[in-house]
């Protein structure tokens, strides 16, 4: 059982990220349910983990990644079964809506090693820098811009499947 110290401070830990995690979450999911699933799982984890994130040098870069890496999980359940709110529609459509679009994006993230997905996720939708991002993956910086040139041109080669 947890002691009212552990409690008190992963209810702390949650005030400060909750926003952050929902908010990265539904970026990549595009669905409010998905991003609450996401926000659970992620908080879930942690509490698993005892509550605690102290021997995280920065807890607001571990929670958004956390949050890209559960909600790419959902893309993946989301490709997997093939979920889709445009299925009925042709893939052959001159102009395709915007939500289509983004439909299509979260099912080639959905197909990517999940790294990469993240990596490309917390470049490009949560907006961290190079030099953010290869301290977190513990890579050199020429490596991550390497890496994210070729998700891109693997994420433009599924989309125009």
């Amino acid at each position: 059982m947890p002691s009212t110290a552990q409690v008190a401070g992963f209810s702390e830990l949650y005030e400060r990220h909750y926003e952050a995690v929902f908010r990265a979450a539904l970026r990549v999911t595009g669905n409010p349910a998905d991003a609450e699933d996401v926000l659970q799982t992620v908080f879930l984890r942690v509490m698993a983990q005892g509550g605690l994130v102290s021997d995280v040098a920065q807890p607001a870069a571990y929670f958004r990644r956390a949050a890209v890496n559960a909600a790419v999980d959902v893309l993946r359940r989301r490709e997997f079964r093939a979920e889709s709110l445009y299925d009925h529609q042709a893939p052959h459509a001159a102009v395709q809506p915007p939500g289509l679009l983004k439909e299509r994006l979260r099912r080639a993230l959905g197909i990517l090693d999940p790294e990469d997905a993240s990596l490309f996720l917390l470049r490009h939708v949560e907006g961290l820098s190079i030099d953010e991002l290869a301290a977190m993956f513990q890579m050199e910086k020429n490596n991550v811009s390497v890496r994210l040139h070729r998700i891109r041109l693997r994420l433009q080669a599924e989309m125009q499947r």
